[in-house]
C-alpha cells in the first residue's frame, strides 16, 4: 500500500490504497517512516498518493486503537524535514487529518484544484502532533492555522494557495511532470551544493 520507485536519485513515494480515501493503518506509517529515515542518499522526494484523495489521515480502525496519537507521524514529519534533499508534496487531492504532517514538512507543496484541506483535531478530540502547528504557522501565520485548527475550517486548493500553504495549482494530469521538473535541477545537481543551499534556506 505503500509503493516507493527509485529512478537514479529521484525517490518517489505514493499512498497507494484509494479505496479507503489513502487513510494509513499502522504498517503503512511504519512504512513511510522506514523509507523517510532511509532516504539520505536521495537526491529528491515526492510524495504522492493513488486516487482522488491524498490522504484522509489514520485509518478509522486504527485510529480508535491509538494511531491518532502515535509517534510515528512525528517521526515521519521529522524525518522528511531532516532530508537535505528537496522535497515535494505533490497532493492528488483531499488532505485530512494527521497526514498534513507529512505535506507540512516538505519543502514544497503543489495540489490539483479540486483538493481540500482540513485538520479537525479538535472536533475529534485529538491534539495535533507537536510540530504541525508550527509548521503550518510559519507558512501561514498564526490566525490561519487557528482557523484550520481551532475553527475546523475545511479550505479550498485555491485558498491554501492564496495562504501560502501550497506553492502551486496544477491540473490533475500534469501533477507529477510538474512535480519532477521542481525537483530536476535537484537531482541532477553536486549533492554537497544541493545540501548547501538547503542549508542555507531557513
Amino acid at each position: 500500500m505503500i509503493e516507493l520507485e527509485q529512478d537514479g536519485g529521484l525517490w518517489t513515494v505514493t499512498l497507494n490504497r484509494p479505496d479507503k480515501a489513502n487513510s494509513l493503518t499502522v504498517a503503512m506509517l511504519e512504512r513511510l517512516v522506514e523509507i523517510a529515515e532511509a532516504a539520505g542518499e536521495a537526491r529528491a522526494l515526492i510524495l504522492t498518493g493513488r486516487g482522488k484523495v491524498f490522504s484522509a489521515g489514520a485509518d478509522l480502525e486504527a485510529a480508535r486503537a491509538g494511531l491518532a496519537t502515535s509517534d510515528l507521524w512525528e517521526r515521519l514529519s521529522g524525518a522528511i524535514a531532516a532530508l537535505p534533499c528537496l522535497t515535494v508534496a505533490a497532493l492528488n487531492g483531499t488532505l485530512a487529518g494527521g497526514a498534513n504532517g507529512m505535506a507540512l514538512a516538505c519543502d514544497l507543496r503543489i495540489a490539483v484544484p479540486e483538493a481540500k484541506f482540513f485538520y479537525p483535531v479538535m472536533k475529534l478530540g485529538f491534539l495535533p502532533r507537536p510540530s504541525d502547528p508550527a509548521r503550518m504557522a510559519a507558512l501561514i501565520g498564526p490566525a490561519r492555522t487557528r482557523l484550520i485548527l481551532m475553527a475546523g475550517q475545511k479550505i479550498t486548493a485555491q485558498e491554501a494557495y492564496d495562504f501560502g500553504l501550497v506553492d502551486r495549482i496544477v491540473p490533475s494530469d500534469q501533477l507529477m511532470e510538474t512535480a519532477r521538473s521542481l525537483v530536476a535541477d535537484s537531482v541532477t545537481a553536486d549533492p554537497d551544493i544541493a545540501a548547501g543551499i538547503a542549508a542555507l534556506c531557513p
